[in-house]
């Protein structure tokens, strides 16, 4: 491949499920590579096992990219509608002499196969029609395979992992193009990647197999090899291959537990791949930084805490109004009741007090529920033990002096301060009663705060409703 040609990257989904978090994390690294260098990042959907594709994991699939912020260059590509190019390609190999035509059965190769076995040999298939003259070819069904080297060595020169060389007495013919003239993936992926111009192939490392077999194909059609880079796979927290046991793994199920887009990417690229030791980073700055030599060949482990560390920092670092948008958006992703005009308005209003310490969007919520709730308040349990009639009683102390307060935050520190000293106890013996009453809740954001949002109406309407 010329190193003076644009970068094109592509992410190659399966329609047959959700969008997995190691798929998410694979178009994240082709995207940040393409877009890092001014290239293109094409989207190609792997459609051709037509039992198990449908158009919903399709539709989810573009879904969960679109919510990760991963835009891609023009419109997706279906694999199953190139299919009579694959075929194409699959004849012109045969005219090449790179491919021939194998009348084998399917009991001729099981046949093979247990004899192979019986005398512990190999048992890669090793069709009777590879040389066969053409003239001999009986009128029957056939399948194309193609003609691979039978000694010598197919080398990768990995971006990631390196030289890795596969002898070719390990590697059979094989198929093409199937009897019923439908190709198979392994062709298909190499005449899409080819048609497409695709440059760097980024993928997890469970294709590096299949990269020694697509190679052949390049060679035998003469074609100009990508640079393969195979990243290694996401485990668990326990090492394990990741799945359902370690809980979500599904993209679309992050968004509806509440995390932020921007720290999932941010997340996703530091998994597998890093630059220096920094952790917290820009969009921008992933797409200056990222390159594949950044790639570890170690298995990435999923760790929650680090995820909800990094969402916490981007939520802290947004923009109030995108955030607001992004709420509003996790809220219909996990099926719950948006926001109306006042409540925007108050999130909006609220987002200073609100965004720092918050890791998701439902921890930021409930520290939102005293300007999204509406009176009376009615206290959590653990609010209620706070408004005790000694308590009560301070707050009722309270009221006329915040009547009077010019509603600074300094005068009603000032306000609340007299209160206690007056009593002799500390500030926090007032903070917890006034929490409860502000918003029936004893994890909120600062009092201070709190009144300053909703106003001196309102608290003091607040007040009392919780000192009758």
């Amino acid at each position: 491949m010329s190193s003076t040609a644009p970068v094109v990257t592509r992410f190659a989904p399966s329609p047959t499920g959700y969008l997995h978090i190691g798929g998410a994390r694979t178009a994240l690294f082709n995207w940040l590579y393409a877009r890092g260098r001014g290239g293109r990042f094409l989207l190609r959907i792997e459609d051709t096992d037509r039992e198990r594709s449908t158009p919903e994991a399709t539709a989810a699939i573009l879904k969960g990219l679109t919510w990760l912020g991963l835009d891609w260059d023009g419109e997706p590509v279906s694999q199953f509608a190139r299919k009579d190019r694959h075929a194409e390609v699959a004849r012109q190999m045969l005219a090449r002499g790179a491919a021939y035509k194998c009348f084998a059965t399917q009991e001729e190769i099981a046949a093979f196969r247990a004899a192979a076995e019986a005398e512990r040999r190999s048992t890669l298939f090793q069709s009777p029609w590879r040389d066969a003259d053409p003239f001999s070819h009986p009128d029957a069904p056939f399948v194309i395979r193609l003609k691979a080297p039978r000694s010598g060595a197919t080398v990768i020169a990995d971006a990631v992992q390196g030289e890795v060389t596969f002898g070719n007495d390990q590697l059979d013919d094989m198929v093409m193009l199937r009897s019923d003239g439908t190709p198979t993936y392994m062709l298909a992926v190499v005449v899409d990647d080819h048609d497409m111009g695709v440059t760097h192939v980024i993928r997890g490392d469970d294709h590096l197999t299949n990269a020694a077999r697509q190679v052949q194909i390049y060679r035998a059609m003469g074609w100009d090899l990508p640079v393969f880079a195979h990243i290694p796979l996401i485990h668990g927290p326990d090492g394990k291959k990741l799945s359902k046991r370690h809980g979500a793994i599904g993209l679309e199920e992050y968004q509806a537990m509440g995390y932020p887009a921007a720290g999932m990417r941010n997340y996703l690229a530091r998994l597998g791949w890093s630059h220096g030791d920094d952790e917290f980073f820009t969009d921008a700055q992933a797409r200056e930084w990222f390159d594949l030599t950044g790639i570890g060949r170690a298995p990435a482990r999923l760790d929650f805490k680090k995820l909800e560390n990094l969402c916490g920092q981007h939520i802290a670092a947004s923009e109030d109004a995108a955030l607001v948008a992004e709420i509003e958006a996790y809220l219909e992703a996990a099926g719950k009741p948006g926001l109306d005009e006042a409540q925007r308005t108050g999130l909006v209003r609220a987002m200073f007090c609100l965004k720092e310490r918050a890791k998701t969007f439902p921890e930021l919520l409930e520290k939102a529920h005293f300007v999204l709730g509406s009176r009376p308040f009615a206290p959590d349990a653990a609010a209620a033990k706070a408004l005790d009639p000694a308590s009560r009683r301070l707050l009722a102390e309270l009221t006329p002096q915040l009547q009077n307060a010019s509603w600074t935050r300094e005068d009603l520190e000032a306000k609340v301060a007299e209160v206690a000293a007056a009593h002799g106890i500390g500030l926090g013996k007032i903070a917890a009663p006034l929490r409860a009453a502000l918003a029936g809740r004893t994890v909120t954001p600062s009092v201070f705060d709190m009144m300053l949002v909703i106003g001196q109406q309102e608290t003091l309407a607040r007040l009392s409703d919780a000192t009758r």
